[in-house]
């Protein structure tokens, strides 16, 4: 059994340990109040610190003294009493009656306001409605409250704080309870080396220009109009391709909702600004919704010159006739498209709810032919332990902080050429043999690590036997170099089975469509090319029997 968090304080030697980790490596980039308190926390009483933590930890600003039990710490006021000193923390502030309502029990709220004996049986949220007229303005919460017997704190510096877990991870989105996890052994993580240009940001501007994009994307999310914000969206970063890939992103959010309002010639503007994938293809649909055929037209045939993936060729390939036919030119020749193998099922419903593949993969599977539900799976599992060390690359850039899933960089259009040398080391086992001894050793040395190719859970020995034994070196370099043409796109959309039949160290590929269901772009992007590189697959048909 797992021991776990033997060390009562192991939160606040975590976030000590991002302190330490911020103050060693983004020392140049900080901002004088952010030294200052990494200079100072280590200085306050231990109880004090960690009662800080707890509240960075928790969600929100304010908190209750009687709420921040913990054995610990022990005494929370006495504990609040150093940050208090510092300034970190607020006591007894002044609190809106919407913030009152979240620190308040709904007996409380009894006791404190006269509710009519209507009101009293309200939900809290009906509650706080019926009240809001009566009580304007805002006060502290002693005065809300005189005979509570309670205190409440406001962490003045949480979004201090919040800049420092930014430094850090990179992001927003992973938080304090990733070092949790990681203690716990749920996640674990490759363990790369981190030299001195390993760094996320790497100017004061950057980290300034991230901040500033996030409130533009709460502000979008908020539903503010794309007009207001962009006058606020940070300028390009000229050195930084992980937050221009950021902008361009939330660039074609706004240029996507500006669409959706039919503000044609605005939402052209931005996607012609925009180099996130698939932004070209919807500035020449922009331009043929707002009647500009010529104008789309003409960017269409540059973009045909040099398509930026298959997904954007597909896309071109269907607008060209209909834009064609707009401007009365000859209907361009359609290639004919490559036809995968056809099976089609008719079976009896299952008892009971099963996904259509299940139903497929039990009947066409037999002794000396399994049949398994992969999906994306395999070849992206297969890829990513052959080719775990180029991942991995400790290049700059691609890996700041102990808690990686995988590289900053991995859905950036250079993630490959950054790497081109790692890649091809791996991709040569393919021709040498050694490639399967390789994925053997990583599956057995690297089990349970997070990677964002390997799919742990869906990995066993037996069907990692298979696939190495069934599955010809050349395919795999084939499924290999199409992913790493465009990793974002590419890692899905691969048939949902594969069948192996191991004394003819033979596979197929099946994708399964139920009654009514179609391919996707990426399902058929895949089947086109599996057909045209001479890799097995087909399109498995089912219908329920009558």
């Amino acid at each position: 059994m797992i021991k776990v968090l033997e060390n009562p304080f192991y939160y606040l030697d975590n976030f000590q340990l991002v302190l330490n980790w911020i103050g060693e490596r983004y020392d140049d980039l900080l901002a004088d109040d952010e030294r200052v308190f990494i200079h100072s926390f280590p200085t306050l009483p231990q109880t004090a610190r960690a009662l800080f933590v707890r509240m960075v930890m928790r969600k929100g600003e304010l908190f209750r003294a009687s709420k921040l039990s913990y054995a610990e710490i022990g005494n929370s006021m006495a504990a609040a009493a150093p940050l208090a000193e510092q300034g970190w923390i607020e006591t007894d502030p002044v609190l809106t009656l919407d913030q009152l309502f979240d620190l308040l029990q709904k007996p409380e709220i009894g006791r404190l306001f006269q509710l009519s004996p209507q009101e009293k049986t309200l939900r809290k949220a009906e509650q706080l409605e019926a009240l809001r007229p009566r009580h304007e303005g805002a006060h502290r919460f002693s005065a809300w409250y005189p005979d509570a017997g309670d205190q409440v704190y406001h962490i003045v510096t949480q979004p201090l704080c919040d800049r420092l877990r930014l430094i850090f991870f990179g992001n927003y989105h992973q938080d304090w309870t990733e070092f949790v996890l990681s203690d716990l052994g749920i996640y674990q993580y490759e363990k790369v080396a981190f030299s001195p240009a390993a760094r996320g940001f790497r100017t004061r501007h950057d980290i300034d220009n991230y901040l500033q994009l996030h409130q533009c994307r709460e502000r979008f999310q908020a539903g503010e109009a794309v007009a207001d914000m962009l006058a606020d969206l940070p300028p390009c970063p000229p050195d930084n391709e992980w937050l221009h890939s950021r902008r361009d992103r939330l660039l074609f959010q706004f240029a996507q909702q500006l669409e959706k309002q039919q503000d044609w010639a605005a939402a052209h503007a931005l996607y012609a600004d925009c180099t996130y994938p698939g932004a070209r293809a919807r500035a020449i649909r922009v331009l043929e919704k707002d009647g500009r055929h010529e104008a789309a037209y003409a960017l269409l045939q540059t973009a045909w010159t040099q398509p930026e993936s298959e997904a954007e060729r597909l896309q071109l390939l269907r607008m060209a006739p209909r834009l064609a036919r707009s401007l009365g030119h000859a209907k361009p020749a359609a290639a004919a498209p490559i036809q995968p193998e056809r099976i089609d099922l008719s079976l009896p419903p299952p008892d009971e709810p099963s996904y259509v593949e299940l139903v497929v993969r039990d009947h066409l599977t037999r002794d000396d032919a399994p049949v398994y539900y992969v999906e994306n799976a395999l070849i992206n599992s297969l890829f990513g332990l052959l080719c775990w060390d180029a991942v991995f690359s400790a290049i700059p850039g691609a890996f700041f902080h102990p808690f990686h899933r995988g590289p900053a960089d991995l859905h950036s259009a250079d993630f490959q050429r950054r790497r081109a040398p790692q890649f091809a080391a791996c991709l040569a086992q393919l021709d040498d043999g050694s490639y399967r001894d390789t994925i053997s050793r990583n599956f057995e040395a690297k089990y349970g690590i997070q990677s964002p190719f390997v799919f742990w859970e869906a990995l066993d020995e037996q069907l990692l036997a298979l696939a190495l034994d069934c599955i010809p070196p050349r395919h795999l370099r084939h499924a290999f170099e199409r992913m790493l043409q465009d990793v974002k796109a590419n890692r899905s959309g691969f048939p949902d089975l594969i069948q192996f039949w191991p004394a003819e160290r033979r596979y197929a590929m099946i994708e399964v469509k139920g009654p009514g269901d179609r391919l996707q772009d990426s399902q058929q992007r895949w089947i086109d090319y599996c057909a045209a590189h001479d890799m097995p697959v087909a399109v498995c048909y089912l219908q329920w029997a009558q």
